[in-house]
């Protein structure tokens, strides 16, 4: 089940004996945690109700035994398992026979759990998608006693988007559409950075006035991509002085000057192949580079689509190595990196 189910599902009855929790996104595991003990323990049970685990020093044998004890303290508990990965069988040969058994104990315990406990696999290791694909899948085998599974999924940009909204008006920030777009995109929509870093706003902004570029770009780690984006455009208009403009703000700002030209050679090669494929809007743009398996969202696809207008295919691929010889230049013994940027933005707008 999703994490917005498993939180309805609490608000009307009560937990499940077993929950296998499972998924990186932590900032949504968090809320389900809080509104777990809240539901499970009252207040008096909490202190010494809430019992941790961590299954890199113990086994799921052990933490069955714990949870089939009766409290002299509380009457309610909730244990909560952490590593849950790590129960995972390390040898082949024995792996099948491990898995039996632990699956073997769970479901024996879910069949007859204890009254007024409940118990939390937690494994948040590992991604649903790619290399991790094939090992979440292990953890899902080997706990598949369990029959209540919550699954923390990573936020897509666009419930990110809408996380970041409810969060803005519940610290009582206002926030335009394009700001709303570069703090997303600045902390590539990961929840809990999301809503740290409103909380700094509101601590930083109050609630007087509107909350703009140039305070995320002061307070937010990343923000400064839309610097460089704003050199990227800058380029492509052949804007020496706002190219430089720009190139002074990244300097000020402490950037990591060899990850700037990363992000700029991308942006150029995205550019250069939206460009040969005939893509000219950043709907376009934003489904082709999906389909490729790319990571796109809208804001990155219109400044990819920005940079197509502005950046002839001969200028793109001149850009592109040129970038390459300005990292190449800024890795060497060289006096002042200022100096390599600087004739990086001579020569490109020439």
């Amino acid at each position: 089940m999703r994490p917005d189910q498993f939180l309805q599902r609490l608000r009307k009855g009560p937990p499940a004996p077993v929950y296998l929790f499972l998924g990186p996104e932590l900032y949504q595991l968090g809320l389900c945690r809080r509104a777990l003990i809240e539901k499970a323990l009252p207040a008096e049970d909490r202190e010494d109700g809430l019992v941790r685990h961590d299954l890199e020093s113990t086994t799921v044998a052990a933490v069955l035994d714990d949870a089939r004890s009766l409290s002299l303290f509380a009457m309610n508990r909730v244990i909560w398992v952490s590593g849950a990965e790590t129960a995972l069988p390390k040898g082949r040969a024995s792996a099948t026979q491990d898995e039996n058994s632990a699956g073997a104990q769970l479901a024996e315990y879910a069949r007859n759990p204890t009254p007024g406990t409940v118990v939390v696999f937690e494994s948040s290791r590992f991604e649903f998608e790619g290399d991790d694909r094939a090992k979440i899948e292990r953890v899902q085998k080997f706990y598949a006693a369990i029959p209540d599974v919550v699954e923390f999924r990573p936020y897509t940009l666009e419930s990110a988007r809408q996380l970041a909204q409810d969060l803005l008006k519940a610290a009582g920030l206002q926030m335009g559409i394009s700001e709303l777009g570069l703090l997303v995109d600045s902390l590539a929509a990961d929840a809990g950075r999301l809503a740290n870093e409103i909380e700094k706003l509101r601590l930083y902004v109050g609630t007087g006035r509107k909350v703009t570029a140039g305070d995320i770009l002061r307070l937010v780690p990343n923000a400064q991509a839309s610097t460089i984006f704003a050199l990227v455009a800058a380029l492509g208009r052949g804007d020496r002085k706002r190219s430089l403009d720009s190139l002074d703000t990244l300097l000020h700002e402490g950037e990591y000057m060899p990850l700037a030209l990363t992000f700029l050679a991308t942006q150029f090669r995205l550019a250069l192949v939206a460009q040969e494929a005939g893509l000219k809007t950043s709907a376009q743009i934003l489904a082709y580079f999906s389909k490729q398996g790319i990571r796109m969202w809208p804001d990155r696809a219109n400044q990819v689509s920005q940079t197509v207008t502005a950046f002839s295919g001969e200028k793109l691929g001149r850009a592109i190595e040129k970038v390459f010889w300005a990292d190449k230049a800024l890795r060497d013994a060289r006096p002042d990196d200022r100096v390599v940027l600087e004739e990086l933005v001579f020569s490109l707008t020439a």
